[in-house]
């Protein structure tokens, strides 16, 4: 049996998505997009182009919420199959867009390189219990309007895995498109197997900018799936109880589908966020707090009610360091989360109010999502009845070591870590060199990044989204890329 976990009965979530609504059709929703507000004027809904002040109806949101579908599939590079994010399916995704790193040779919070950035990519292909990359963070070596299409070509040319990505500005979201042309060979190909997810964020309170929305309508045009980042903060930019946030939250989030369905039934959506409680003593946005963990998994079943596949940024922490309260709040939150069937889960590797990743915590993270995979697989027997065979064996032969019935499902039993989590005698250990999880964490990254292997992508594939690069720069007065001097 699957354990699951849930916070919300059925009668308060349709409470909450009632509210929602109501404050839709009636406090309405700000739009910064004059084009998007004509879209929703021409589908009925009541638009002060003054105010940018938009008005839903509730045919309108019904329409649109029938439109999208219960489900996300994602594949990787060569057209593999990742992904199906619908029902308690779980995945996890790196943190995306940090600003900062910690740096894994110096231990000191920095601004990232395209070195750090290619490193980064590269360590992603060898962890197999994070399914998806994102644009984890955001290289400072080359101009803030590539940086965008920049990460994502990066990802492409260095990891197999699909991505999780956005756009901070309308014009990058043409080129962050054509790469993805580039490795599919066509728009058909492309709708037919995704390869990224764009982060598309309401601003709060129940606001779209001109670029989020914007983004919104691009992706939908080409049938490429959203997940919205509603971020709702309790108790400063959100009521502070739980279920006001989830309220707002709901509210911001059925807007996003509103305009995606609008421009494009049909196509793919997530009902995702980053909401946070907000900690009044420092003035700071706590991912780690059990209450954001909480009203993570909240929005989850709510987007769940509503038939629709779902994300939340929770596996992750505000430590600066690789230390006790990272794995704390990393490891709390994912358990959470895989319970409660988030089906895309956005944290690891990420410290520092989602501003900073680390390679090093992304392996101990890695170790931490393996586990909790192994946990949301439940308990279920195996050949365990009738049970007196097993038993009579081990009082024969005084163990059961080499059994048949412990060749045949120890691994699939038991999950074994990798050499981050130490699980030697104590004596071992210190003929090991006493490492802290620190130092076996620094000798997995260099482990995976020498075992790492180029992409199989043809050469003509690699050579076009090279020439697409290279133009984007070039409008940006860059000559050559970093990336090329590594």
């Amino acid at each position: 049996m699957r354990p699951v976990f849930r916070l919300l009965s059925n009668e308060l979530i349709e409470r909450i998505i009632g509210e929602a609504r109501d404050i839709l059709c009636h406090l309405g929703v700000e739009i910064h997009n004059d084009n998007v507000l004509s879209m929703l004027s021409d589908h009925g809904a009541k638009v002060d182009f003054g105010k940018k002040l938009v008005l839903f109806t509730p045919d309108i949101i019904d329409k649109t919420l029938e439109a999208a579908p219960d489900s996300v599939e994602l594949f990787d590079v060569m057209g593999n199959h990742t992904h199906e994010l619908r029902d308690h399916n779980v995945y996890f995704t790196p943190g995306s867009a940090a600003i900062n790193i910690l740096d894994p040779r110096s231990g000191e919070i920095r601004k990232p390189s395209t070195a750090d950035y290619v490193e980064y990519a590269k360590l992603m292909s060898g962890l197999d219990n994070i399914a998806s990359q994102s644009t984890a963070f955001i290289p400072a070596d080359v101009p803030e309007k590539i940086s965008d299409s920049y990460r994502l070509f990066l990802s492409l040319l260095y990891c197999e895995k699909p991505v999780v990505t956005g756009a901070f500005t309308i014009n990058a979201f043409n080129v962050m498109k054509d790469l993805q042309l580039a490795v599919r060979g066509s728009a058909e190909a492309l709708r037919e197997k995704p390869l990224t997810v764009f982060s598309c964020c309401p601003t709060a309170p129940l606001k779209w900018s001109d670029v989020t929305s914007q983004n919104l309508v691009d992706c939908a045009k080409h049938f490429i799936p959203v997940e919205y980042i509603s971020m709702p903060l309790s108790g400063f930019m959100a009521p502070v109880t739980l279920v006001g946030s989830m309220v707002q939250h709901t509210a911001e989030t059925l807007s996003g589908v509103v305009l995606s369905q609008l421009t494009q039934p049909g196509t793919p959506v997530i009902y995702g966020g980053s909401p946070a409680a907000f900690d009044i003593r420092y003035e700071t946005t706590p991912m780690g707090a059990v209450e954001t963990q909480m009203i993570d998994c909240g929005n989850n079943e709510i987007g769940k009610y509503l038939n629709l596949p779902t994300q939340a940024y929770i596996a992750l922490s505000d430590a600066k360091l690789l230390d006790a309260q990272a794995g704390l709040e990393t490891s709390m939150g994912a358990t959470l989360a895989a319970l409660s069937g988030i089906n895309s889960i956005s944290g690891p590797g990420m410290l520092d109010f989602e501003s900073c990743q680390s390679l090093e915590k992304l392996v101990v993270d890695n170790e931490i999502c393996g586990m909790v995979l192994r946990l949301i697989r439940g308990i279920e027997p195996k050949e365990d009845f009738p049970a007196m065979p097993i038993f009579k064996e081990l009082l024969k032969e005084k163990h059961l070591l080499i059994a048949n019935h412990t060749r045949k499902y120890l691994h699939d039993e038991h999950y074994f870590p990798g050499a981050v989590i130490d699980r030697a005698n104590s004596s071992r250990w210190k003929e090991e060199g006493s490492l802290t999880i620190g130092d076996r964490a620094k000798k997995e990254i260099e482990r995976l990044l020498e075992a790492w292997k180029p992409t199989e992508l043809p050469d003509d594939v690699l050579t076009e989204m090279t020439v697409l690069m290279k133009k984007e720069a070039a409008k940006f007065g860059m000559d050559s890329l970093p990336h090329e001097d590594l």
